[in-house]
């Protein structure tokens, strides 16, 4: 008889006491701590017991943020199910859930469980405080890099909390020192705790995982077809040679390296640039595209080329396509190719193991569960349709939410809705990209198998963990012999190796940390908050910088490095521009992708001309580096364009590198405007709106909370601004989309006494 977790707030019998899971929630007790822990040994039990420690002890709020909306579900289920509280204080915080519901319920919630992005945006916005949280628990840490938003919310949780104690869970957290010493610096980590399989206390729930590797010859046929495609590689090879840049080892140049030299030539384009530089960087386009084609021959199959090469046709037929596209699609190779490809009637060998492997798996085990990954969508599809067709296995494919040209993604909804048929049996075969590699609750995975294998040792893991949970499970890998299927397995296989190796020396040396920073390990300095110059130069005056962000902005780094710099940020919905600094300055923020694109479509001169129309001194904010190279555009119609906005718009146009340089420019900028030019912020700005319709917008919209589309709501139920104003508590709420709170601050601005 198994024993449970006793715990006033933990429900009795629910949580099997585990010893490992003791050990490890105990030392996250201790100090904040990165747990590392193989897949199916309940993590999350671990965050369970260390919240129940913290709302023991301290009270306040606990919290698990996780990287999607379906891990987000599944946890919010399991506690639920085992707290010892009322339902209404276990909380699912997701972008479906509206801002304003969501700031209600935080003010009433004990356990939060969140995506990470619904909580930065509340944190800017200021709808919550993390000053009464005592527990956040990063699922999945080793997201916790760069500027995903786990980094930004840990910044905020240590700056504000009372009693701040974080916990970091993960299976994989990177074969390389420094990848671990990024994820442990961003979440404030003080001590790394790890469990293997081969631990005592772990050994009794660990099941055996069968690897296999299928070795697979590429067909006569499809090598003919290959032989094309990189006949086609050669030719641009050369011509990139010719140039003056020339590939070495062409035949084992990997994608990474064509990015770097991509890279190098865009920061070519700065002056004025040789010609040559921009036939350079279109060739590599080509390259880049072919290349492609030839990893889907070797390890995908025809059926996913076919499928490439009819999007590479589609945008070459677009008056928007890119020029490599359009040069491609005229290439008698590539078009010997596509005939080829047409009259071939060969499938990639893959499938037909795949139909085997997977056919005898449930032959031999009816109600197994088997989970097959891809790489690609293209051949999810193809296997899906492969394996539909074999007796007895009910295949779904499951992918990621984005759409694209005839491929239409799954919605976070549906995608809970296929893990749940799997689940119940509806569908045996689950056909995943790499969206189901993380976290998914399946705890009957018999075989997970690998259509192709993947160089990073996180993703591998990750997919080996989907089986082996509850029972022994079987790990299948394809490799297509003589292609890049073997230099993959072997660069993740290697990496893995590595990883287990650190995952060792963590351990042999974990007694000697206990208590002690990173700094001892060797792996990184322990955390010590980093401050701009800006910082520093904000401390020697008492003005506090205030910008008006549009919301749309949030998503960017830029409004949270604003705020991690003291800046006072103000979140409205703007119709015009992305920041206001002063009542003469707004800014239009463009990514050069998006300037190029925004040109393209014909949006841009809209938008500067409402800028340029609204504000005495606008400003456009082009970031990033690839200006010249992010599109099939001619780089004199982007001079003639950035011309025109500055000469006949009166524009200002600043360049920056990324979203820290904006923020850096437009905290400068603000700064003048507020403390030495003594100017406020006034998202009207000083040009008076020419038409009367736009006066009465403008009247309206200047009221706290009424944005531009509540302004014309508003005139269009009363007619006049006067009837606005005159507006009773309750006709104000018969309006479209003004509820009490906003009808309330009408009425608080309307009537109240003016008071300097």
């Amino acid at each position: 008889m198994p024993e449970y977790i006793r715990h006033p707030l933990i429900k009795a019998d629910t949580v099997e006491q585990r010893l490992y899971q003791l050990d490890l929630a105990g030392k996250a007790l201790d100090t904040s701590t990165l747990v590392v822990l193989p897949t199916g040994l309940g993590k999350t039990v671990i965050s369970l017991l260390v919240m129940a420690s913290r709302l023991e002890k301290y009270g306040g709020k606990v919290m698990m943020l996780s990287p999607t909306k379906p891990l987000v579900e599944q946890h919010a289920s399991f506690f639920r199910n085992v707290f010892n509280l009322p339902e209404d204080e276990v909380l699912t915080f997701t972008g479906s859930v509206s801002p304003v519901k969501r700031a209600d319920m935080w003010k009433k919630g004990k356990v939060i469980v969140s995506t990470p992005q619904v909580i930065e945006n509340d944190i800017l916005t200021r709808r919550i405080s993390l000053d009464d949280v005592t527990h956040i628990t990063f699922d999945e840490a080793h997201r916790a890099v760069g500027n995903y938003a786990y980094t930004y919310i840990a910044e905020k949780y240590f700056e504000t909390a009372k009693s701040p104690l974080c916990l970091g869970i993960t299976a994989s957290p990177g074969s390389s020192d420094e990848k671990i010493a990024e994820v442990c610096q961003s979440l404030h980590i003080g001590s790394v705790a790890v469990k293997t399989e081969s631990d005592r206390d772990v050994i009794p729930y660990i099941h055996r995982k069968e690897i296999e590797w299928v070795r697979i010859d590429l067909p006569d046929g499809m090598k003919e077809i290959k032989e094309l495609l990189d006949r086609v590689l050669e030719d641009r090879f050369k011509k990139l040679s010719e140039l003056g840049y020339t590939i070495h080892n062409q035949k084992y140049v990997s994608k990474k390296d064509l990015l770097g030299l991509q890279a190098k030539l865009q920061g070519e384009l700065r002056g004025v640039p040789d010609p040559a530089v921009y036939g350079a960087i279109s060739i590599l386009a080509e390259i880049l595209k072919v290349n492609h084609a030839v990893e889907i021959i070797e390890t995908q199959g025809l059926g996913s080329l076919r499928m490439y090469m009819e999007r590479l046709d589609n945008e070459a037929g677009l008056k928007s396509g890119s020029k490599a596209s359009k040069r491609l699609a005229e290439d008698l190779y590539i078009r010997q190719m596509v005939r080829r490809l047409n009259d071939c009637e060969l499938e990639h060998p893959k499938l037909e193991h795949v139909k085997r492997i997977v056919h005898e798996e449930l032959e031999n085990k009816p109600h197994s569960r088997v989970i097959v990954f891809a790489n690609y969508r293209d051949t999810a599809e193809m296997i899906t349709n492969a394996l539909s067709e074999v007796e007895g296995i009910r295949p779904v494919r499951f992918v990621g939410q984005a759409s694209k040209y005839k491929d239409r993604g799954l919605t976070q909804k549906q995608q809970v809705e296929i893990i749940e048929k799997f689940k119940a049996g509806e569908h045996n075969v689950l056909v995943a990209t790499s969206v189901a590699e993380e976290g998914l609750d399946i705890p009957s995975t018999d075989l997970v198998l690998f259509y192709e294998p993947i160089p990073s040792e996180i993703r591998s893991i990750q997919r080996k963990g989907r089986t082996g949970r509850k029972h022994q499970g079987r790990v299948v890998v394809l490799i297509t012999k003589g292609t890049r299927d073997e230099g993959y397995y072997w660069s993740s296989l290697s990496r893995e190796r590595k990883m287990q190796s650190n995952m060792k020396e963590l351990q042999r040396v974990m007694p000697e940390m206990k208590g002690n920073t990173m700094e001892e390990f060797g792996a990184m300095e322990p955390y010590e908050k980093q401050r701009t110059l800006i910082e520093y130069e904000n401390d020697s005056n008492d003005n506090i910088i205030k910008i008006i962000v549009d919301q749309r902005e949030i998503r960017s780094s830029v409004a949270r490095t604003l705020d991690r710099n003291g800046v006072e940020i103000v979140v409205r919905t703007l119709e015009v521009g992305d920041y206001i600094l002063s009542d003469r300055i707004a800014v239009e923020r463009k990514e050069t992708q998006d300037l190029v694109s925004s040109l393209i479509e014909k949006k841009l001169f809209e938008q500067i001309a409402n800028l340029s129309r609204t504000y005495t001194k606008p400003i456009l904010v082009i970031e990033g580096e690839s200006l010249f190279n992010c599109r099939s555009i001619s780089p004199n119609a982007i001079h003639g364009a950035l011309s025109s906005i500055s000469l006949d718009f009166g524009v200002s146009v600043f360049y920056t590198r990324d979203p820290e340089d904006t923020a850096s420019l437009l905290m400068q900028i603000a700064k003048r405007e507020q403390t030495d030019e003594k100017r406020e912020v006034d998202m009207h700005g000083k040009k008076a709106a020419t038409m009367l319709p736009q006066q009465q917008e403008y009247v309206i919209s200047s009221i706290s909370d009424i944005g531009p589309k509540a302004a014309r709501n508003l005139l269009q139920h009363f007619g006049s601004v006067e009837n606005v104003m005159k507006a009773s508590y309750q006709e104000l709420q018969k309006v479209t989309n003004i509820g009490p709170k906003t009808a309330a601050r009408i009425r608080e601005i309307v009537g109240s006494e003016y008071k300097k």
